[in-house]
């Protein structure tokens, strides 16, 4: 049987532009590949457009942030079949449906045409790389390229892939590294796919290591500007760095069932020091959330910058909406007071800056809309950094790393002590062990994850690697088929 692979239709750069001076690209798109990657600057317009291609709003942008991978863990307040079809049919796991199948393509497209471009910068850093005569610049670029072709993976072998632990349902994934329409991906089982994830991760993190400017200037430093060094240097977080880089081996080393990897990285990360010999990162709620900064840009370790978020993510959340309407993604006030239950609500400030409680629909009921991605256009605050920490959309959070060491750690004290240090991030005070058990804590990572990334698109991934049999607001059971999203009829799929 021929395989119909994507990079037909995804070979092509799609370059924009945005108002960030940092993160503009104006490349001339009809230039040859062998022009492109002829100067340093054209290997650093093509890495950017991989930053571009994933604020696509078919990936990173929405559906696998705000909408669709949302809707697949029930957290929006549920659709009917006519007001949404596609989420409702992802919702209830009709994923043979025509609106989600055409959703389930765009995204598996939309992640693919990433990996493209990374692999031809990566493919180009082999045989054209030396034109960038200073190494370390060579070497970070090929650093982030390595990092981006294995996050999209992930994310590919977290959609489509079996479960992690336990699994009676094998399937097969391929894994794309090269950009020749004459050498299609080969397809491998996971344990193969997953050593190609980590083989790549490995890859980048040697990179990067020496590499990165992280090792010399701390994230605030390069935030602005710094002397000697060039605009594409800067501005780290919204890029691959290198603690971003750590904190994705945590995420997947957690999600693979290597716990005590998880925990060995995620703790070095939650201690490390920064240039400045002061703490790398800390946890920033207690300070970005009541400023409204409600993604917490200060404490993403990687975060995408969406000039144009609000142009588009009111019409999808409802936030600052006169009334809400049916095509909305919304959460009730009882799904709401369900999900901060006993947590502490009266200065809780994910509950009481991150929700607006005081949207309703055209009846006069209220329900809540995610302010996570709104802010004030018109607002003097939302100028200079304000409109940098504004628009973004966080793809690897601290908070997430803390969380990943408190599931992962066998030592009850330490578990009781981070969780004091997160939740006093939410203007939260512990007093004395939440928790007198490791089973407990566990319990109460996995609730913090529907509450911490809520829009953000991880819940359904945790519920997936804990083989989750019920989830939150669902009525109904959820079955290990549930959580394998099947390749799009585009694809030739060995797995039928």
């Amino acid at each position: 049987m021929k395989k119909t692979f994507l990079y037909s239709i995804v070979f092509i750069l799609l370059f924009t532009t945005s108002c960030n001076k940092w993160l503009e690209v104006n490349p001339d798109n009809q230039k040859t590949t062998k022009e492109l990657f002829s100067s340093y600057t054209g290997f650093c317009d093509a890495l950017n457009g991989c930053y571009i291609k994933l604020k696509h709003r078919d990936i990173y942008g929405e559906k696998l942030t705000m909408s669709n991978i949302e809707s697949l863990a029930q957290l929006w307040k549920p659709f009917d079949a006519n007001t949404n079809p596609t989420d409702y049919e992802l919702g209830n796991f009709l994923y043979t449906n025509d609106n989600a199948k055409t959703a389930i393509s765009s995204i598996y497209a939309g992640l693919y045409n990433v990996i493209a471009q990374a692999n031809m910068i990566i493919d180009n850093i082999d045989n054209r790389g030396k034109v960038i005569s200073d190494t370390t610049k060579r070497y970070m670029i090929a650093g982030e390229a390595y990092a981006i072709r294995a996050f999209c993976h992930f994310d590919i072998l977290r959609l489509f892939g079996q479960l992690p632990q336990n699994a009676s349902i094998q399937v097969s994934l391929p894994y794309a590294e090269t950009v020749s329409a004459a050498n299609l991906p080969k397809y491998y089982t996971y344990s193969q796919f997953v050593a190609k994830i980590e083989a790549d991760l490995n890859k980048a993190e040697s990179l990067l290591k020496n590499n990165d400017p992280i090792s010399k200037y701390t994230f605030s430093q390069l935030n602005g500007s710094v002397s000697n060094i060039d605009n594409f240097l800067l501005y780290r977080q919204n890029r691959f760095n290198y603690w971003a880089v750590k904190a994705l081996q945590a995420r997947f080393y957690l999600y693979t069932g290597n716990i005590q990897k998880a925990y060995t990285v995620s703790k070095a990360i939650i201690v490390a020091k920064g240039a400045d010999n002061n703490e790398l990162m800390t946890l920033s709620g207690a300070n970005d959330i009541p400023a409204g900064y409600i993604g917490c840009p200060s404490e993403s370790l990687m975060m995408l910058n969406v000039y144009n978020l609000m142009d588009y993510s009111p019409e999808i959340l409802g936030m600052g909406a006169d009334k809400i309407r049916t095509s909305h993604y919304v959460i009730t006030i009882d799904q709401l007071n369900e999900l901060f239950e006993n947590q502490g609500t009266a200065s809780n400030n994910r509950y009481n800056s991150s929700w607006d409680r005081t949207t309703m629909d055209p009846s006069g009921k209220i329900y809540p809309t995610l302010k996570k991605y709104f802010y004030d256009t018109k607002s003097t605050t939302s100028e200079g950094s304000g409109m940098y920490k504004s628009q973004i959309i966080p793809l690897i959070r601290l908070s997430e790393v803390y969380l990943i060491a408190m599931e992962s750690t066998t030592n009850l004290s330490e578990a009781n002590t981070l969780w004091a240090e997160y939740m006093l991030s939410h203007a939260v005070q512990i007093y004395g062990d939440t928790y007198n058990n490791l089973d407990a804590v566990k319990e109460g990572v996995l609730n913090e994850y529907r509450r911490e990334f809520f829009g953000e698109g991880q819940m359904f991934f945790t519920y997936k690697r804990t083989a989750a049999t019920s989830m939150l607001w669902r009525s109904s059971p959820v079955t290990e088929s549930n959580y394998i999203i099947p390749l799009p009829m585009s694809e030739f799929n060995p797995n039928k």
